[in-house]
């Protein structure tokens, strides 16, 4: 099956990107952002590389019968390392999905995209975009120039899933190393091992080996076609300040935090906990404030937050608590309301 492509500089510049024609039905959209997958650095070695070198097209020629699984267009949305990924980007990125989506051609959609931040990549995507067709993000932990390069078994296996009509109203996922996790579950939990991607204590999804797919669970909380949210009118998301809770941390970081930020996240120690410093501080705020917690998992309940003006993170770490927070604030600042959204999404 063959292949098409377009290209456009970058997500977040003037204009909208030259959408590829589709022809074929079954047809995967390949979204590419850049990352590691298609990063570049000395012969052999898998560290001191640059991300986002390569177009993703050479990837995709690099993996054996990839067109073989369904036909693919190739949209190059930029190459960037995915610490430089903007809001302006996901709000792209969910626009053109949300375009294509509606056409009947497409089965689903693949994004190449940088390990550092694909969790809050993806789970902006799982409450944004409004289809039930697979998108799936997936990326490497090792450049191309690697002597065993992660990315074009990670590519495959996520075209696989995305084609697959077994995958559809999974919401956003993650495919990477074997396995096929929720965007909401999905983090990063290793600085350099090629199974970094990990669900956490809820787990993932599925797995998929070779074309074979197994899916074992699926995510309860609201998403895609089930979310209230609709970015599509805007260009840039509220700012959010993440504040990392430790020993001796100075309160008036949450003072010069509140007049940069619409809403802050405190990353707790333990269950959501801080200093009395903290507590007091925290009281004389008048701006949404969500509380998470640093340890990576467990839950949060309302009920046992510290202070009775801020909004449990349930078990959202502290980058995804502040996607959810960013989003939530496009529609209210109501206390109630933001309990309600962290407890439904």
């Amino acid at each position: 099956m063959p292949y098409i492509q377009s290209s456009i500089p970058s997500l977040s510049g003037a204009g909208s990107p030259e959408l590829p024609e589709i022809t074929e039905p079954g047809t995967v959209v390949i979204l590419a952002t850049g990352g590691t997958i298609v990063g570049v650095g000395k012969s052999g070695k898998s560290t001191g590389y640059a991300s986002g070198v390569l177009p993703v097209q050479s990837l995709v020629a690099s993996v054996p019968d990839l067109n073989r699984v369904a036909p693919l267009a190739i949209l190059q949305l930029t190459n960037l390392n995915s610490d430089d990924i903007t809001s302006k980007d996901w709000i792209g990125l969910a626009r053109v999905i949300n375009t294509l989506a509606e056409n009947r051609l497409v089965a689903g959609f693949v994004i190449t995209h940088g390990t550092d931040t694909m969790d809050e990549t993806a789970y902006f995507l799982n409450l944004t975009v409004k289809t039930d067709k697979p998108v799936v993000l997936t990326g490497s932990m090792r450049p191309t120039t690697a002597i065993s390069p992660d990315g074009p078994e990670n590519l495959y296996e996520a075209v696989t899933v995305a084609a697959d009509p077994s995958s559809r109203g999974h919401g956003v996922m993650v495919v990477f190393s074997g396995k096929i996790i929720s965007a909401r579950s999905i983090r990063k939990v290793h600085t350099s091992d090629v199974d970094t991607m990990s669900g956490g204590e809820m787990g993932c999804m599925g797995i998929v080996t070779d074309s074979t797919i197994l899916f074992y669970a699926e995510s309860s909380k609201r998403h895609t076609l089930r979310s209230e949210f609709d970015v599509s009118g805007r260009t840039e998301l509220p700012k959010v300040t993440v504040l990392y809770f430790h020993t001796d941390a100075d309160p008036e970081l949450l003072k010069a935090a509140a007049a940069l930020s619409e809403g802050i996240v405190i990353a707790g120690a333990g269950a959501g906990e801080y200093s009395k410093p903290y507590l007091e501080a925290l009281r004389a705020l008048r701006l949404p404030v969500v509380i998470s917690s640093r340890t990576g998992d467990g839950i949060i309940l309302q009920s046992a937050v510290l202070s009775s003006g801020t909004v449990a993170a349930n078990n959202l770490p502290p980058q995804k608590a502040a996607v959810l927070l960013r989003v939530a604030l496009t529609k209210t600042k109501d206390f109630g309301e933001l309990v309600r959204i962290f407890g439904e999404y």
